[in-house]
């Protein structure tokens, strides 16, 4: 039978720390909401090293239950402490925690496939989708770079549904970046609005340089070896950083079939 914690609680109290991305480093671990999630962790093989459950969700998830048959520690929690547990207006009243998992930045760029670098990007939105379309392109890993979003924010997490669980993520600088690229042999590409080469002679293994909308590649522009830009309509002043990056992981995973 699952143990109950009151609001106060220390456990509850130190989960709650991670929702910050100091408790995050400080502590190695992170937090995610919601059944789905849930399910998604599970079936990526991502350890779950506690849950904290109201007694209605567990009472209604199967899957919940079965985790619990299985020895994952689950304790059961109050409406208080769930909204404390969650950063969403309406709690899920279940949420999960595991450890960070972040990957040294040769073995993504040894990786098959291009590699998806966000370059400041501070909209975890955008980043958690980026994660899902470098997945879905068969990208070789992704590289968030220092002073963007964290890749464990809990909005990036919502946002990448699972990805962000199965693909390699890294965290680190632009010369740092720059030199394991050039070590691996691979350049960096920027994604530009305008003046770069077509997007349709992206290479296959392109590290891939995705900045901001409005601030494009910031700092990391001096290390891009090269420039590309997606053709859009003149009406159109740029594309969203998601959708130009998604654009351009499918152009890279065309190359690499070819």
């Amino acid at each position: 039978m699952p143990h109950r914690l009151g609001e106060h609680s220390r456990r509850v109290l130190d989960a709650a720390a991670l929702l910050a991305s100091k408790g995050r480093r400080a502590r190695d671990r992170f937090l995610f909401e919601g059944e789905t999630l849930v399910r998604e962790a599970r079936q990526s093989g991502l350890p779950i090293e506690a849950l904290f459950v109201t007694q209605e969700a567990y009472d209604e998830s199967a899957l919940l239950r079965e985790l619990d048959a299985a020895g994952t520690p689950l304790w059961i929690v109050g409406s208080r402490a769930a909204r404390r547990l969650s950063d969403v207006e309406t709690p899920t009243g279940i949420v999960a925690m595991a450890r960070r998992s972040l990957a040294p930045l040769e073995r993504i760029l040894s990786g098959a496939g291009a590699v998806l670098v966000l370059a400041g990007v501070t909209d975890p939105g955008n980043a958690g989708t980026l994660l899902r379309s470098a997945e879905a392109f068969s990208a070789a890993g992704a590289i968030f770079g220092s002073g963007g979003v964290d890749p464990y924010h809990p909005k990036v997490v919502r946002a990448a549904m699972g990805s962000l669980f199965r693909i390699p993520v890294a965290v680190a600088a632009p010369d740092a970046v720059a030199e394991a690229a050039r070590a691996a042999g691979r350049r960096l590409a920027g994604l530009v609005g305008l003046g770069g080469t077509d997007i349709g002679r992206l290479p296959a293994q392109a590290v891939l340089v995705v900045g901001q909308e409005r601030r494009g590649l910031g700092p990391w522009e001096p290390f891009c070896e090269e420039r590309f830009s997606i053709p859009i309509g003149p009406a159109v002043e740029s594309l969203n950083a998601a959708v130009a990056g998604s654009i351009a992981l499918f152009q890279a995973s065309r190359r690499h079939a070819e």
